[in-house]
């Protein structure tokens, strides 16, 4: 294909330029991130890319679909230098962009398999909430390990998570809204046995968070619980029966979360179960 061959050529000068500055420097990669970002979600995902710093050296593909009614591909390359600490050399990562004008991206497979790195994991960080029948999404879904998602980007939640629920068994997905609840669950955890016997759970935060540690302990306790729900933009307060239970530390940043999703290679069992009993 023309343009991955392009974009092969690019990232060949752009290391040209970067050996010849005099500066000792390590390319090295841990995986391939790809990030499908529509137009909307561009700018928070490239601050996120950059909030990862050294933790994950990777070849960085983001995927940007924009309307249109011919199909046109461009692509820009470019190649970020950072110190790792303890290191004479700088570390070299390799970031692309490929824009997907109209009917190009419905089929971003055939761009992305080609600059996969060989024998690394691919992840995608699919932001926003797919289109689930897209064949987008199937092709993204057949060339990559892992799916990261955030389902505090849709808006149709909780229903939403029972069409989430057929891609458990073809590609590792993760949920950094389930992530960030964590620190909750395990507050809820250190009241077992009484837990047990909990009939309602009163939550305050944003409605993904809220369904996923309802779903998390519905799926726990193998029976159904009443999920009531104020509006935040974090969970800042969690009662079980009426009675608060105590809040955990401050929230991470979003590259940590990420950074955390980056570590993960199977699949999150318990974030299934947590995402199917979600569903009404």
């Amino acid at each position: 294909m023309g343009v991955v061959a392009e974009i092969e050529r690019k990232l060949a000068r752009l290391r040209a330029r970067e050996a010849d500055d005099g500066t000792p420097d390590l390319r090295t990669s841990t995986m391939t991130h790809v990030v499908w970002a529509p137009p909307q979600w561009l700018p928070q995902a490239r601050k996120t890319l950059a909030g990862l710093d050294e933790r994950h050296p990777a070849r960085t593909i983001f995927l940007v679909p924009e309307p249109g009614r011919k199909a046109e591909i461009a692509a820009t390359v470019t190649v970020r230098d950072f110190q790792v600490h303890g290191l004479s050399h700088e570390i070299l990562s390799e970031v692309i962009e490929i824009r997907l004008r109209g009917p190009a991206a419905r089929h971003p497979g055939s761009i992305v398999l080609p600059l996969l790195i060989s024998d690394l994991p691919a992840f995608c960080r699919w932001r926003g909430e797919p289109a689930w029948e897209s064949a987008a999404l199937a092709e993204i879904v057949e060339v990559c390990d892992r799916l990261v998602v955030d389902s505090s980007e849709w808006k149709g939640v909780p229903a939403s998570y029972g069409k989430l629920a057929p891609l458990f068994s073809r590609v590792a997905v993760s949920d950094i809204a389930f992530s960030r609840t964590l620190p909750w669950r395990v507050r809820l955890a250190e009241l077992w046995p009484g837990i047990a016997s909990v009939e309602r759970l009163s939550v305050e935060g944003p409605r993904a968070d809220a369904e996923l540690i309802a779903g998390w302990l519905r799926a726990r306790l193998a029976r159904d619980i009443r999920l009531s729900r104020r509006n935040a933009d974090q969970v800042s307060v969690v009662r079980v029966d009426g009675a608060p239970i105590e809040a955990p530390g401050g929230p991470l940043s979003p590259s940590d979360l990420l950074s955390a999703e980056l570590d993960q290679f199977g699949r999150d069992r318990v974030y299934e179960a947590a995402a199917r009993a979600a569903v009404p």
